[in-house]
């Protein structure tokens, strides 16, 4: 493993730069699918760096951003509740529902709580058997082999006041349903790494001959960023779909298996409404029926329900990488990170919250 600054190096980023320009012979659309690159590239001014002929657009890669309206408010009504407990990553606190946020819950009385894993949701639980603890499972398939194994604590340690609100959703079927927009633009992907970890990266290659579109699965760093798009680009320019690995001190093809048995063990694939998006088949998870009596939709009968977000916000176009963040009216305006219109703007994985903190003066 090398160290971070070897990752930004700025010698080999002028290589990396220069091999680019070298083989780039016309453009092409480069999507990068998790909203940690897209902040790199944002902070870093990659985009700067490469010849106008190669685009970055930014995806769905932020799970927060995608965690539906209809879901949030889910979220605010058992948070409000008296007896409940209700535990988060600190992110998902200021995502505006349709009418507040889980900090406001928070200031006017709630009980909700900032964890750094839904483990200690498991330890809340056992030492608060009056409550009811309710976590809020948001996430890819990174986070999710932490929150199955705290239903799987809480089942083995029967604690029948544990729950999860699930909001988890799955990267390959996003991509697909990005490739098989008629209005797509997108021509190659720089896919998560740290989903790849989990995962592998056996899910992808389908998608990359279905489509005919290279995959190239990429670190966080800058220099993992630019490989990323050069291996991208090289591809793109010698006619080849593939998918290749960028990140190979982290991914293995297989990716972690015993992570994988879990998932398995614990959730079940459904379909999943993303935010600005819409449903997508096959996008999601929801707990199988061994660890269905955790599932906190169920525990407090909440209804599904549609809720349109607000006109002004084109965070959807934004996720899809249709438009960029300053494209938007609104853009540093009425929707800031103080008081943000949609998700993108608050999250820390945001498009529009990276445009917002990184090039704020070059967009206006």
């Amino acid at each position: 493993m090398k160290y971070v600054d070897e990752f930004r190096d700025p010698e080999a980023a002028r290589k990396y730069v220069q091999a680019i320009r070298e083989t780039v012979t016309r453009h092409w659309t480069i999507m990068e699918v998790c909203g940690g690159q897209t902040h790199a590239i944002v902070r870093f001014g990659i985009q700067d760096l490469l010849p106008e002929d190669v685009e970055l657009v930014h995806g769905p890669g932020c799970p927060v951003c995608v965690t539906p309206l209809a879901m949030i408010d889910k979220a605010l009504d058992i948070a409000a509740r008296d007896d409940v407990i209700f535990c988060s990553f600190g992110d998902m606190l200021r995502v505006p529902g349709s009418r507040t946020d889980l900090l406001s819950v928070r200031a006017e009385g709630g009980d909700v709580r900032i964890l750094y894993t839904p483990l200690d949701a498991v330890k809340i639980a056992a030492d608060n058997p009056d409550k009811q603890i309710v976590f809020f499972a948001v996430g890819f398939e990174t986070t999710a082999p932490a929150n199955a194994m705290a239903v799987h604590m809480a089942k083995f340690r029967r604690l029948e006041n544990f729950s999860i609100l699930v909001s988890h959703v799955l990267v390959p079927p996003a991509i697909e349903a990005i490739l098989s927009a008629p209005d797509n633009r997108v021509q190659g992907f720089l896919a998560a790494g740290h989903v790849c970890t989990v995962m592998g990266t056996g899910a992808y290659a389908p998608l990359a001959d279905r489509y005919d579109v290279p995959i190239v699965v990429t670190g966080f760093e800058p220099l993992d960023i630019l490989q990323g798009i050069y291996m991208c680009v090289r591809q793109l320019e010698d006619g080849r779909a593939a998918v290749e690995n960028q990140y190979d001190r982290a991914v293995r093809d297989g990716g972690n298996t015993q992570a994988q048995a879990l998932l398995r063990k614990v959730f079940r694939v459904v379909p999943r409404e993303w935010r600005g998006i819409g449903e997508i088949a096959e996008s999601g998870w929801a707990l199988t029926p061994e660890y269905e009596g955790f599932d906190a939709e169920q525990r407090f009968g909440l209804a599904n329900a549609k809720v349109a977000a607000p006109a002004a916000c084109i965070s959807g176009l934004v996720l899809q990488g249709l438009k960029k963040p300053a494209d938007c009216p609104a853009f540093g305006k009425e929707c800031t990170p103080d008081h943000p219109l949609g998700a993108t703007m608050v999250s820390g994985e945001g498009a529009c919250a990276a445009y917002f903190r990184y090039r704020r003066e070059k967009a206006a």
